[in-house]
């Protein structure tokens, strides 16, 4: 892992190697972090994404170290802002999260500890494709206003406990959430957020985004919720 002499904010850019190329990424492991959550970006978006930059924020004042990397290359997004294309190849961006999520287990600072996946948008269905892949190692999975449905046949192999968030005024995309989540056999949990549209634009949408994710991977992710799972 690249480590720079400083990082600004306790942040290390780090490089993920994939066939040919690197995707780039933002690391923040806080001091005793339990474990990590490798966040996966929506449509069009980046490791700059602010509103997932606000619930890493959160995420590490909690204990969990997080992970913001771009799921394309340069190159690739460059084309995908012509086509538009790339943004919604699901097994494309799952192959680019089980990549990252390879580099994590072979740094061994990182590798012991539990990990979840936060996705938004087209994003979340990677994550989840992602996580009925590696049952063993995805703990928790955490959905921001997210197409869950986009999995498709993954959904009732995750075993990973993952909570759906969706504004209460993103309707579309709350009735493809609950046909999401009556395919899952996984624990898992539909939450709609008050008075929020697509992006949690709303006063204190995205904090409340924050808050729950937050109590949903520290739940999972800490030694309690390894546990309960195995009762």
């Amino acid at each position: 892992m690249e480590r720079p002499a400083q990082s600004r904010g306790g942040e290390l850019p780090v490089r993920i190697p994939i066939k040919g190329a690197f995707l780039e990424g933002s690391l923040s492991v806080p001091e005793g972090a339990f474990g990590i959550v490798l966040f996966v970006h929506g449509s069009g978006s980046s490791r700059f994404s602010p509103r997932n930059r606000f619930v890493a924020l959160s995420l590490q004042k909690a204990g969990l170290a997080t992970l913001l990397f771009d799921l394309l290359t340069p190159t690739e997004e460059q084309i995908d802002a012509e086509t538009r294309h790339l943004r919604f190849d699901i097994g494309l961006l799952e192959g680019r999260l089980l990549a990252s999520t390879d580099w994590i287990d072979g740094e061994p600072g990182l590798a012991s500890l539990r990990l979840g996946y936060f996705g938004a948008s087209t994003g979340a269905a990677a994550a989840l494709v992602a996580a009925a892949r590696r049952p063993d190692r995805v703990g928790a999975v955490v959905s921001r206003g997210g197409r869950p449905d986009l999995a498709g046949p993954a959904l009732p192999l995750v075993q990973a406990p993952t909570q759906l968030l969706v504004g209460s005024e993103d309707r579309e995309v709350i009735d493809l959430n609950r046909r999401a989540a009556r395919k899952m056999r996984a624990v898992h949990s539909l939450e709609i957020i008050p008075g929020a549209t697509h992006l949690f634009e709303e006063p204190g949408a995205l904090e409340e985004v924050a808050h729950r994710a937050t109590a949903w991977f520290t739940r999972w992710l800490g030694q309690g919720g390894r546990d309960e799972k195995h009762v």
